[in-house]
């Protein structure tokens, strides 16, 4: 899979509604390709957030002082990423409600990353949906880094949105 073709920072669609009783388990959402990811951009994350660790943009100093094979991609934007991947998809009436995800391998500056989930349970509530993905993140060799699951409460068809402020099912 050659991702270095696609646009930087692609974004994905945005649905005006999507609602629960259009979703089936196995459904796949996605991918989002973010990159190639510069020094420039790890560069911006790293002001941002004021993570100011030098393994982000000093080279010399990933490579010589901490022995890494290069610049490494913020955890944390690695995390933004799949919360952009899943709200994307909720559209603005859905709501992501629990996101979890482990940090298992490095991805470096170069790197393409194609974010991606699948549906892997339906639950309902009597307001709304509750879809249960499995996703993470993928280099360009198909090199998992960042296997996560999480909980997206969507709207019924004939349903008003899900609340806000969201108020997690009870039960």
């Amino acid at each position: 899979m050659n991702l270095a073709a696609s646009a930087s920072y692609e974004r994905t669609a945005r649905p005006l509604r999507r609602v629960f009783e259009d979703i089936a388990v196995g459904d796949e959402i996605g991918p989002l390709f973010k990159g190639p990811l510069t020094t420039a951009h790890l560069m911006r994350w790293s002001a941002a957030m004021e993570n100011w660790h030098k393994i982000h943009y000093d080279l010399p100093f990933a490579t010589g002082h901490d022995k890494l094979p290069g610049l490494l991609v913020n955890g944390s934007l690695k995390q933004q990423f799949l919360a952009q991947l899943l709200k994307d998809w909720a559209g603005r009436e859905g709501w992501l409600w629990k996101l979890r995800f482990q940090f298992r391998a490095m991805n470096l500056v170069g790197e393409t990353l194609s974010v991606w989930g699948k549906v892997t349970a339906l639950r309902e509530t009597a307001e709304y949906g509750l879809v249960d993905l499995d996703l993470g993140i993928r280099n360009e060799a198909g090199i998992e880094s960042t296997p996560g699951a999480a909980t997206v409460a969507l709207p019924f068809r004939d349903g008003p949105a899900v609340p806000y402020p969201f108020m997690a099912p009870t039960g």
